[in-house]
């Protein structure tokens, strides 16, 4: 990877648009150089549900992000999340022509080929192919096979599909807005790569992203990725039931989340709050106890879902290291303590860490996906995806003539 080349991101979620430009420096850390976040529309449970709107949306978080950093976003990598997601591990196998020979970088790439051949319907469409561990002659969990000797090389492959209509829909908003598609990166996985701590990876852990649409799911064992999955609940579910709970306009129950709202109703202590009504009417007082029994009733079924999805994985009993909580809505108070009560499991909110410039926007759980799509970009983590680079051309022309061969531009900066 060049150091110093730019990148661009866009997460495409049910709450927010948010885009990211930035860079790696040469200790390897990851700068920040530009942000744009404005609220989502035409976005539902993590799928466009309006083209015309959720393209909107897109090009305003376009263009706040380049007057933040000063440059031009020609193209980006696209994180998003969905129901339609989902997950299998598939092993690939080859024969090494030359027992005498070691395990060369051209022999780990035709096992990885061969575990990606695998037989999707016609309605999927392949995002991820992650090696999760390598297999020399019967000699399980080989992290690096390159150099070794043996006859027969397997990999065992953790693939990620999605709906290849959901899409196809993503594709046209983001195109639309004037950005052309480099990467699709699914939301499970790019968010746990970065939030979590290679110990945790090593000795089994649960990320859980409590997005606004969507709650997605990635558990690590062994180092390495074991299941993904999203669910179609979030934290926009929790705002809906304050609004039913609370009978008040969905903003107001939004704001009351916000600022008033804890995961734990016997902590939840103050004076009342006070609340405009439908309608226009006086406002209404209600207990902040009130509004913490409401957001804790849908926080249990939220982890409840998310232990079930865990438990039909069959990785329950490795999940020693707990789990680690992202997305807006892990930044309630309480939520830990609510969770580790339900589960057992230890519990931490995951946070974005080793990285600088405009961080301090995009710093909080609610951004982690964000900053985890830009990481991975930037590492070029996925070695079954496109390599996304940003260039600075000298003239007009030069820009013309990216645009026109291969997508290799992404990211300009204005003469």
């Amino acid at each position: 990877m060049t150091r110093g080349a730019a990148f661009a991101v866009i997460d495409v979620g049910s709450t927010k648009i948010a885009t990211l430009v930035g860079d790696i420096n040469e200790r390897g850390m990851l700068r920040v150089l530009g942000v744009g976040v404005t609220p989502s529309q035409g976005v539902d449970k993590g799928q466009i549900s309006n083209i015309a709107k959720a393209t909107a949306a897109i090009q305003v978080s376009v263009e706040k992000a380049e007057t933040s950093s000063g440059t031009r976003i020609l193209s980006a990598a696209i994180a998003f999340s969905g129901a339609h997601l989902s997950a299998l591990n598939n092993r690939g196998i080859v024969a090494i022509p030359d027992a005498g020979q070691p395990i060369s970088a051209d022999d780990i790439q035709r096992v990885i080929d061969a575990a990606r051949t695998v037989s999707l319907k016609s309605n999927r469409e392949m995002l991820h192919a992650l090696p999760r561990y390598f297999v020399v002659d019967g000699q399980d969990r080989v992290s690096d096979p390159e150099g070794m000797h043996g006859q027969r090389l397997d990999v065992e492959m953790h693939i990620v599909t999605g709906a290849v209509s959901a899409i196809q829909n993503l594709t046209k908003c983001v195109e639309a807005a004037g950005v052309q598609v480099d990467a699709l990166l699914a939301s499970p996985v790019v968010t746990s790569a970065y939030v979590l701590h290679p110990e945790e990876m090593q000795e089994g852990a649960v990320h859980i992203d409590i997005g606004g649409g969507a709650t997605d799911l990635a558990i690590y064992g062994e180092g390495s990725i074991l299941h993904t999955a999203s669910l179609p609940i979030g934290g926009v579910h929790v705002t809906r039931d304050l609004v039913v709970g609370l009978r008040c306009p969905f903003d107001v129950a939004e704001a009351a989340k916000t600022e008033h709202a804890s995961a734990l109703p016997d902590t939840a202590g103050g004076a009342p709050v006070r609340l405009p009504a439908f309608g226009g009417e006086e406002e209404r007082e209600f207990s902040r106890q009130l509004i913490a029994e409401i957001v804790q009733a849908r926080i249990e079924e939220i982890l409840t879902m998310a232990l079930v999805e865990v438990k039909r994985s069959g990785q329950a009993d490795m999940i020693s290291a707990g789990l680690i909580l992202t997305g807006g809505t892990a930044e309630l108070p309480g939520i830990t303590q609510l969770a580790e009560s339900l589960t057992h499991l230890p519990t931490r909110v995951g946070v974005a860490d080793e990285a600088y410039g405009l961080v301090d926007q995009v710093s909080s759980a609610a951004f982690a996906t964000t900053l985890g799509a830009l990481r991975w970009t930037t590492d070029g983590l996925d070695a079954g995806g496109p390599s996304v680079r940003l260039s600075l051309p000298k003239t007009p022309n030069v820009l013309d003539l990216i645009r026109g061969v291969g997508r290799i531009g992404r990211v300009f900066l204005p003469q």
